[in-house]
């Protein structure tokens, strides 16, 4: 996922992705507690995932209030 893709969705579908990236985040984490995570930088990815959508969502909320 890219910041191109995502400055194309509509902020509700922004949301929806940001909703489904914590879940993943949570999960991951979950499974890195319990010694089931095979690929640790998964956790990284979807967190800079996720901080990628809130920026896209603060970039459209700002050129909505101007």
């Amino acid at each position: 996922m890219n910041a191109k893709e995502l400055r194309e969705k509509t902020p509700d579908q922004l949301r929806e992705e940001l909703a489904n990236l914590k879940k993943e985040s949570f999960n991951l984490r979950f499974q890195s507690a319990t010694g089931q995570l095979e690929n640790p930088a998964q956790i990284r990815a979807a967190r800079r995932n996720a901080a990628r959508v809130k920026t896209i969502l603060n970039e459209k909320a700002k050129s909505a209030a101007e």
